[in-house]
């Protein structure tokens, strides 16, 4: 199975990298991976033989692109852009920045993304379990995302503004419509 994946694999590279005459090889490859895929049912029955040459594929393929990994030297330093943001090691600190920073990231955003996650739940088709399952399952996510962009966003203020702004659209808009 190793093999016959890595071998399809290798076809499949191969033909990426050529400028004409892919087709062939194309044809050969995926024939060659389906064939991989297929006979170990017979060998090792319906539900081993393929689970065990999918797992297998996948470490071929995995071999044949990483022996083609080569090392390259670093370019040259290009001098950093203009208008770019300045890390946020290179900001200048205050208190009321690092504060508004905090709560923007922390409660704040907690909020926004609570308004996004019940908003879903409330306003997306099928059944109620789904709903509230996915609405919270949004919540950790958007509140990373939150979290993210506030501590990378230079301007503070729109931060705060999207934020907020998300949070009353997204309980506005839940207590519209109410979880029926």
């Amino acid at each position: 199975m190793l093999v016959g994946a890595a071998t399809g694999a290798w076809m499949l590279r191969h033909a990426w990298r050529r400028k004409v005459g892919k087709a062939p090889w194309r044809w050969v490859g995926l024939s060659l991976l389906a064939f991989t895929l297929l006979w170990p049912a017979w060998l090792l029955g319906a539900a081993r033989g393929p689970f065990a040459a999918l797992a297998l594929i996948g470490v071929a393929a995995l071999g044949v692109v990483a022996s083609g990994y080569t090392i390259r030297p670093a370019k040259a330093g290009r001098a950093p852009r203009e208008g770019l943001a300045p890390e946020p090691a290179e900001r200048a600190p205050s208190l009321w920045r690092t504060t508004l920073r905090w709560s923007l990231a922390g409660p704040v955003g907690m909020v926004a993304a609570m308004a996004v996650g019940i908003s879903y739940a409330v306003w997306a088709p099928g059944a109620i379990q789904t709903r509230l399952l996915i609405g919270g399952l949004l919540v950790p996510l958007a509140w990373g995302g939150a979290m993210a962009w506030t501590l990378a966003d230079n301007r503070i203020l729109r931060a705060t503004a999207v934020l907020v702004g998300t949070a009353i659209l997204g309980f506005g808009l839940a207590m519209l419509r109410g979880l029926a």
